[in-house]
């Protein structure tokens, strides 16, 4: 309820106040329009005093109080609160009668909406039992209605069941009993006044005076508005732009007054004198000029005028709730406003309003629109008398609609389809109204401009706009028509014969219009404009063929419909008729016919009526109803040759443009030509060209048929005697004219799949279409769908038949389904079907050529046998064997046997044999089915009969034997062979027959099957006999080939000697390995028994100079393509607002909950550094001239595309190999005596200490002991650490340091969003994230994946992978040492607490493995020494990264007891295993160090089953770290997958103990204190007693958000979804962030947010804090995925959810039932985990370079 919500509080103390006011108007003789009228004389202008910066809530209270509340006690005498809400539950109409706004989701059922326009909103929908059915989903323009309720609109399921009736009583008695006499009696009193003041104030048109009994008697304020208003010529900007220069205002503000003009069609932009807003007014008008040729509407309106006309709004909202409530009301509301004052010529109220809604300002316009909604919508009687008044003033409304620049959902004509599509409604508004009569005037009336002096129309420099508008005229009759009555009344048929006399007026203006003439000398000079009369045609396609059908119903009107469609046409025919006619002869026959040539005289395309008639004639045929039409129209009225002379003029129009003879001509014939023939048009253009010249070919003398379309083909001379000539240019115009005749003459003879035309229904149609498109190649439905005819109600019949026809192949990950022919109907082919184009042709003989091939049959392609003709076509087989056909088809097969070579083409010959095929097989049906001496086709008779009486003459027969020889027709010897054996069996059949005893003809039969047998066998021996000789000739060139390549070994011995040896060396090297693996391999990669590591020999390849290069340290440098991107892939937070960029920040320790990292991923293409370089330098110069790519990729930040896979790097990774360390297990042995976990950290401790002293200069620091005894010791000094083994550092040539340093600035400088700077003290740390984060993110992916760890590495990942890890332990030789030192102490301080700082973080705060990463790669800088550059040697490396580990381990199973302290069990297990009871024994101890925050409880089990969960990744990571970092080879467990297995592996692997809490029991001494001091730490404690969260391990895997299946719940979400900004309930564009799965407002200025002082749309700065810039957004109305990057690049996805058929539906086009595909969403969801979207944008973006003008920024 609208305004309920505002009145509740002080309703009590304005209901005292208004009292008088109200008992005033109570009173029964009192006036009360006179009081209503005074009180808001006294109010309104007070009300909205302030219209510059209204105060929009303050305004509607005053209202409530001081109007609508008082208003409402009367109508309703009592409390209107109490009242509404009893009349609410009373129940309510069954119409639902929802609104649609733009972009919102409609539903349509194809099983049972009555056509398409029968809609239902989301929640009508889903409440429906359509759910389940065929239905459509689209978007609304805005304006339309939910049919919810309507029984007309729904064959079954008119009801939802909200609105379904009670089962008490209906809501009509219910609400009947509501309103009492007395309420009645006061709406009866109120509603007229309150309409006319609506009407009044909303036609007002005097800008400084109100009416007379609207002003009060004070003295009329100098107070006015300048106010503009909407409209569709000038852009935002233009306004923006015209009122800054006019007013001077600030761009927020102009923007402003332009945001709230475009929604609300006006708005006062100055306040003021009336003086100064007249200049503001000039202002506008003269800056908007100058920026677009039309000034902005604007008015000088006074205060009180534009207070009052706000007000009438307010009125008509509060009249639309009102009409909600009840039947009563409405009913009463439309009675008033269908009051016409007694004798006066004035029309009544809703007719002034719909009259004046052109003038009306937008807002003004809806608030009228939804109240037409919601009460003459509402109810059904009224409806029909709101439907007649539209009628009435149809001609005036549309015409003000074309001169208007208002879209059309803003127009009241719009509503036209509400009514018109009403089946009952329809019917009555033909009968009574003649609606149909006034459309077509409408039409006329509107395009008179457009006619020519004939009366044709010429839209030569049309207005696209205005047409746009006159197709709303034409879509009106579309919806008159679209459904056929089922009775017909006397007055029906009377009215509608007059609509459709009418109608033809139209396409008489139609007939031959536009016409051309071939240019002849030089090209036009300008192309017509040839789309509008094109575009119209389209419009009238269905038109066209409703009209037919209407006609059909009724046999009666459908021979007076075609008589006067033939009168139509014969007045447009009879116009030539001065000419003499002019005689030729040709094979003894003779006729007579005007002197016409397509090729001199005007032509034209367009024939409207001719196809009319054609299409009634064939409705005649097929009802049979033909047999009367002599009584309707005479034979001798009749002239067939006048009919088919301009369709037939059209055809060989079509010819010569095919012959190039209209070259000239330009670009607009060919375009016009094309679309005569293309699915969109042809059913009332070409398909019905085709249907006249078979009227013709019915109708007249064969002979003479055939002589007119020789002489209009303009080949008469052709079929004389040739002239020789030796222009090659019209030879070849007669070749491609007579082959485009023989094409006609064979679609004349052969295209029978019409209904009418032969006994055919609609299904075999489409069945014959479909089989005809999948014989070209197997299809998507789209596809199919897009090359059938749509119907009225836009359906093309294909579910109903394609799968009698076709097979579904579902599709892959990618790629559509499509249909696959069966193989029963490839015997419907025929390769000259009139639908094909010239390449479709081609390529669908090519592929049934090719199929019969690998069937190994012949390549004969015979046409299937056609349907028999209709009686009323029965005569046009008599063209195939009359006198001039057989003269046409004898002279081209002997051009072709006397190989008069440039007189014939194999494509002519080709039709030859087709003509023949089908005169042959014509005759072999007849004899079949009807005695012998009864048929009296006899082709078999011509054909065999000589051409004259000459000594050479020859016949049909004997050409054929001849072409059989003509090598140059070798492809066409199958098909003659056929039609040899077809003329043989045509004589059989003669023969026999005239035997006439039935036994024999059984016999024939026989006998023609041994024949056809006997031939086939010969067939199928020759065939054998070709492919033995293939076979052999195969076998001869191999031989060849053998000899030739020894040939070449015997020459090149040595080479060839020395290859084999070195391949048999490496295998020999290959198997010694794996043996010598078996024996003393061991598998561990940590410690003293650490195994070898795997070095093999680099040699990579450069991808640019295609040099091959071993990768050593002292070599030039060589380098992967990589990309360094943010990441927020592996955080569950993500509403922590990412620091993504600052000086300040401090990227040593990462957050456990990974909220930000830096990914760095390689395709894997390798190159040498200084290639690279170039390539880098060539592409900046390259794009510097091209401006338009820097969208693609920065160049700035140093992105370009990898050379070889095109995918977007930032820099490149410098390959480093591995350094192979062996350790001697005796050395490894003797240091294992001394060198425990205690003394290693003693040695540690002194080293750092010694340092910290050096580096204070003598500066006292003391760093606490560890063991007291181990201070007093006093063989540890500074150099202890050193005695364990050392040697000195690798060293690295320069352009390999030059790369670490390049690629360590790359990381930083991205990684930090911070300017590169190779002395920055966060370079090393960054490097070590990195390397952390993209092993995290790797062992996240084959987790996910469920692939084992090792050996499961896509090559670049593991090539990658390899060069990052040995990058970061190198990377450390390129920065100063002592920074090194300083980074490792901080890390340390996380684990041993002597050396905590103020700013290390407590042991819950950070990310472990980042930790672990850190600590060893730094580790080796406590090496260092003034003098030398020093590393540790195997041996002392085996043990500190032993060491390292387990403290880090130690630490993190701290990390895991302490965050799943707080989980309650969830299943009671008794396990008492060894684990269980150390893991009990451990919990006590820890108990006791936190003085019982932790509760020693837990049962043991528990804690180990969370320490073997929750430590399984970290395992994983540091397996896959230190195999880079070393190369000692895995255990095979973790080649593959298996929990137990894994575990127990990795702990081997990493040297740890499977029940790992016996690491804390063999370290006791050293780690207790240490686990005192963790426990101590007040994070952990507060953790503890369950005031702060910590992080839970394992952490949970992201995946993306959980898709409902069905996408109308997605819908149904978006329709639900309100903007956060913005109070109005317009629809915006709703989008999903599939990462988050926030639902975000797009493309809308109320989301758009300031960052960093740059404005960016909602899906940008979202994608900022979700996806660290990287994101991956549904566009849930428009079934679209978006990705997007940074600020300026983006790119569109497939959607993840597919129809029935396979396919996505970008845009909701065709509006199918969509389901999600999971494979495809876990497609997208790879895409994130691989970090792969930055290079699908790139990808996208470098293919389709269309997106350059979207600003992604503001998405």
């Amino acid at each position: 309820m609208a305004d309920g919500a505002d009145r509740g509080a002080a309703a009590g103390g304005r209901a005292a106040a208004q009292a008088p006011e109200r008992a005033m108007w109570c009173d029964e003789r009192f006036d009360f329009q006179a009081a209503f009228l005074q009180c808001l004389a006294k109010h309104v202008p007070n009300i909205y005093s302030a219209e510059m910066d209204p105060l929009v809530e303050k305004q509607e209270e005053m209202v409530q109080a001081a109007i609508l509340y008082p208003l409402e006690c009367y109508l309703f005498g009592e409390d209107p609160d109490i009242f509404l809400e009893k009349l609410q539950q009373s129940g309510t109409s069954q119409l639902c009668g929802k609104v649609f706004k733009g972009g919102e989701t409609t539903y349509s059922c194809r099983d049972c909406a009555v056509d398409p326009t029968c809609v239902l909103c989301i929640d009508c929908f889903q409440n429906s039992i359509h759910k389940n059915h065929r239905y459509k989903m689209h978007s609304s323009t805005g304006g339309g209605f939910c049919d919810c309720g309507d029984t007309e609109a729904w064959k079954a399921g008119p009801l939802c069941t909200k609105h379904e009736p009670g089962a008490s009583t209906s809501p009509k008695e219910n609400s009947e009993c509501q309103l009492n006499e007395e309420i009645m009696e006061h709406s009866r009193r109120v509603f007229p006044s309150v309409i006319k003041y609506i009407v009044d104030m909303l036609i007002w048109e005097e800008e400084k005076e109100l009416p007379v009994e609207l002003t009060i008697s004070r003295e009329k304020v100098d107070s006015y508005y300048c106010v503009l208003f909407n409209d569709e010529h000038h852009s935002y900007d233009h306004v923006i732009y015209s009122l800054q220069r006019a007013l001077g205002c600030e761009l927020g503000e102009a923007q402003l007054h332009t945001t709230a003009i475009d929604k609300e069609g006006r708005r006062a932009v100055k306040a003021g004198h009336y003086a100064s807003c007249q200049e503001a007014k000039e202002e506008i008008k003269r800056h908007s000029e100058n920026v677009s040729q039309r000034p902005l509407h604007v008015e000088v309106l006074h205060a009180d005028v534009m207070a009052h006309q706000k007000f009438a709004l307010r009125l008509g909202s509060w009249l639309n709730k009102l009409m909600s409530y009840s039947s009563d009301f409405r009913q009463i509301f439309c009675q008033i406003c269908l009051k016409e004052e007694a004798g006066s010529e004035k029309p009544c109220f809703i007719s002034k309003l719909m009259l004046w809604d052109a003038r009306l300002h937008k807002g003004a316009r809806k608030v009228l629109h939804e109240l037409i909604f919601s009460s003459f919508f509402m109810e059904m009687e009224y409806k029909k008398l709101f439907a007649v008044e539209f009628v009435k003033y149809y001609k005036a409304l549309q015409k003000e609609y074309i001169n208007d620049d208002h879209d059309r959902v803003l127009s009241v004509t719009a509503l036209s389809v509400q009514m018109f599509t009403v089946p009952t409604l329809a019917r009555h508004l033909i009968e009574e109204q003649n609606v149909i009569t006034t459309i077509t005037e409408t039409l006329l009336e509107v395009l008179p401009e457009y006619l020519d002096k004939n009366d044709k129309f010429n839209f030569q420099g049309y207005s696209q706009d205005k047409l746009n508008r006159v197709y709303s005229v034409i879509y009106d009759l579309r919806y008159i028509l679209v459904s056929k009555p089922t009775v017909w009344t006397d007055r029906l048929r009377e009215r509608f014969l007059e609509g459709f006399v009418s109608f033809l007026r139209i396409l008489t203006c139609m007939q031959g219009m536009e016409e051309i003439k071939r240019q002849i000398g030089q090209h036009i000079e300008v192309d017509p404009d040839w789309e509008a009369a094109i575009a119209i045609q389209m419009q009238l396609k269905n038109i066209l063929l409703m009209f037919q059908e209407w006609c059909a119903c009724d046999e009666e009107l459908l021979l007076r419909s075609y008589r006067e469609c033939h009168k139509a046409v014969m007045r447009c025919s009879t116009n030539g008729r001065s000419r003499e006619k002019t005689v030729f002869h040709l094979c003894g026959h003779t006729l007579e016919s005007r002197p016409y040539r397509v090729s001199a005289d005007p032509v034209s395309i367009h024939l409207p009526l001719s196809r009319t008639l054609a299409g009634l004639h064939v409705r005649l045929s097929k009802t049979g109803a033909i047999s009367r039409l002599h009584e309707f129209v005479s034979p001798e009225e009749f002239q067939v040759e006048l009919l088919v002379e301009y369709p037939l003029r059209c055809l060989v129009l079509v010819a010569q443009v095919a012959a190039e003879m209209w070259r000239r001509n330009g670009l607009s014939l060919i375009s016009q030509v094309f679309y005569y023939q293309d699915v969109k048009c042809r059913e009332e253009m070409y398909d019905k060209d085709i249907i006249m010249l078979q009227i013709g070919a019915s109708l007249m003398d064969p002979n003479q048929f055939l002589l007119l379309i020789l002489q209009r083909y303009e080949l008469v001379d052709a079929f004389k005697k040739m002239k020789p000539t030796k222009d090659k240019d019209l030879i070849k115009q007669y070749n491609v004219l007579i082959e485009e005749m023989l094409q006609i003459l064979i679609y004349v003879v052969g295209e029978r799949y019409v209904p009418g035309i032969s006994n055919v229904t609609k299904e075999d149609v489409i069945m014959r279409e479909i089989i005809h498109l999948l014989c070209i190649e197997p299809m998507a439905h789209s596809a199919i769908t897009k090359s059938l005819p749509e119907n009225e109600n836009n359906e093309t019949g294909l579910e109903n038949v394609i799968d009698k026809v076709a097979t579904f192949k579902k599709p892959g990950v990618s790629g559509h389904g499509v249909y696959e022919l069966k193989d029963e109907c490839l015997k419907e082919f025929n390769m000259f079907f009139y639908h094909y184009t010239k390449t479709q042709h081609s390529k669908a003989e090519h592929t049934q050529k090719k199929r019969r091939k690998q069937e190994n049959r012949d390549e004969a392609l015979p046409p299937p046998p056609p349907p028999d003709f209709s009686p009323a076509f029965s005569n046009v087989v008599r063209i195939l064997n009359c006198d001039v056909m057989m003269h046409i088809l004898r002279t081209l097969l002997q051009r072709a046997v006397e190989l008069e070579t440039h007189l014939w083409t194999e494509a002519m010959i080709q039709m030859v044999l087709h003509l023949l095929s089908l005169g042959l097989l014509e005759e072999k049906q007849q004899l079949q089915k009807s005695p012998e001496e009864e048929v009296i086709f006899d082709f078999y008779h011509k054909a065999t009969r000589m051409g004259s009486s000459a000594l050479n003459a020859v016949n049909v027969l004997m050409l054929l034997e001849k072409l059989k020889r003509v090598p140059q027709l070798e492809a066409q010897k199958d098909t003659v062979n056929w039609i040899l054996q077809m003329f043989d069996m045509v004589k059989r059949l003669r023969e026999k027959s005239s035997l006439a005893t039935v036994g024999v003809t059984s016999g024939s039969e026989a006998a023609k099957g041994d024949e056809t047998q006997s031939t086939q066998d010969k067939e199928k021996a020759e065939r054998k006999r070709k492919a033995e000789a293939a076979r052999l000739h195969r076998q001869k060139i191999m031989a060849q080939m053998s000899a030739l390549q020894r040939n070449f070994i015997e020459t090149h011995k040595l080479l060839y000697e020395n290859t084999l040896e070195a391949q048999g060396k490496d295998d020999a090297i290959m198997e010694e390995e794996s043996t010598s693996s078996a024996v003393d391999y061991s598998r561990i990669a940590l410690g003293p028994k650490r195994g070898p590591s795997v070095t093999e020999k680099e040699v990579l390849t450069c991808i640019l100079c295609q040099e091959e290069q071993e990768v050593k340290l002292e070599s030039a440098a060589m380098v992967l393509s990589a990309c360094v991107q943010k990441s927020t892939a592996l955080t569950q937070n993500r509403s922590r607002i990412l620091e993504l960029s600052g000086d300040a920040l401090d990227p040593l320790f990462m957050h456990p909950d990974l909220p930000c990292g830096t990914h760095t991923g390689s395709c894997g293409h390798v190159m040498h550094a200084a290639c690279w370089q170039k390539y880098f330098e060539a592409m900046q110069l390259n794009f510097r001239q091209r401006l338009h790519v820097e969208q693609i990729f920065d160049l700035e930040n140093g992105e370009y595309l990898c050379p070889l896979c095109k995918s977007l790097c930032n820099t490149v990774i410098p390959i480093v190999p591995l350094q192979a360390q062996k350790i001697n297990s005796e050395d490894a042995e003797a240091v294992a005596q001394i060198l425990s976990l205690a003394r290693w950290l003693e040695i540690v401790t002194v080293r750092i200490s010694g340092y910290s002293v050096k580096n204070t200069k003598g500066e006292k620091q003391s760093l606490p002991p560890f063991t007291n005894k181990g201070m007093g010791n006093s063989n540890l000094e500074f150099h202890s650490i050193l005695s364990f083994g050392v040697q000195s550092s690798a060293k690295y040539s320069s352009s390999i340091r030059e790369m670490l340093i390049l690629f360590a600035t790359t990381i930083y400088r991205v990684g930090l969003k911070v300017a590169p700077n190779e002395a920055d003290s966060r370079i090393p740390m960054m490097t070590w994230s990195t390397c952390a984060f993209t092993i995290q993110c790797i062992e996240n992916l084959l987790e996910t994946e469920g692939k084992p760890l090792f050996g499961s590495l896509q090559n670049r990942q593991h090539s990658g992978l390899k060069a990052l890890v040995q990058f970061a332990a190198a990377q450390r030789s390129t920065s100063p040492q002592l920074l090194i030192q300083k980074h490792l102490i901080r890390l340390l301080g996380v684990l041993l607490p002597n050396f905590k700082g103020e700013d290390t973080p407590s042991l819950l705060e950070v990310d472990m493995f980042h930790i672990l990463v850190g600590v060893v790669l730094s580790f080796p800088s406590l090496y260092w020494e003034d003098a030398v550059d020093l590393q540790p040697s195997s041996v002392s490396s085996a043990y500190n990264h032993l060491y390292l580990f387990h403290l880090t381990t130690l630490a993190h199973i701290m990390q895991i007891i302490i965050s799943s302290a707080t989980e309650s069990p969830t299943a009671h297990s008794s396990d008492n295993s060894e684990e269980a009871q150390s893991a009990q024994s451990f919990c006590r101890e820890v108990c006791q160090y936190t003085s019982g925050c932790f509760s020693q409880d837990i049962p043991g089990w528990l804690v180990w089953d969370c320490v073997k969960k929750g430590i399984m990744p970290y395992l994983r990571c540091a397996a896959l770290f230190f195999h880079y970092l070393l190369g000692v080879s895995p255990p095979e467990e973790l080649l593959q997958v298996s929990e137990e297995g894994q575990f127990k592996a990795l702990c081997s692997y990493l040297s740890l103990p499977t029940n790992l809490f016996l690491l804390f029991h063999e370290y006791r001494d050293t780690v207790n204190p240490l686990l005192q001091r963790w426990c101590a730490d007040p994070v952990v404690l507060s953790c503890l007693k369950g005031k702060s969260i910590a992080i839970r391990y394992p952490r949970k895997r992201n995946h993306l958000i959980e898709l409902p299946e069905d996408y109308s719940c997605l819908l149904n979400q978006a329709s639900h979804f309100r903007c956060p900004r913005s109070s109005d309930d317009e629809q915006k564009h709703p989008v999903l962030c599939l990462f988050c799965g926030a639902m975000l407002c797009s493309q809308n200025t109320c989301c758009q947010e300031m960052v960093n002082g740059e404005e960016l749309g909602a899906c940008t700065s979202h994608a900022l804090q979700c996806g660290a810039g990287v994101c991956m957004f549904l566009k849930i109305r428009e079934c679209k995925v978006v990705l997007i990057e940074g600020k300026t690049r983006g790119c569109l996805y497939p959607a993840p959810y597919l129809d029935e058929y396979g396919e996505t539906d970008p845009g909701l086009k065709r509006g199918n039932p969509l389901h999600l595909c999971q494979e495809r969403y876990r497609k997208l969801h790879l895409l994130w985990q691989q970090h792969c979207i930055v290079e699908e944008i790139a990808r996208s973006q470098e293919t389709n370079q269309i997106f350059f003008g979207f600003n992604w920024q503001l998405l």
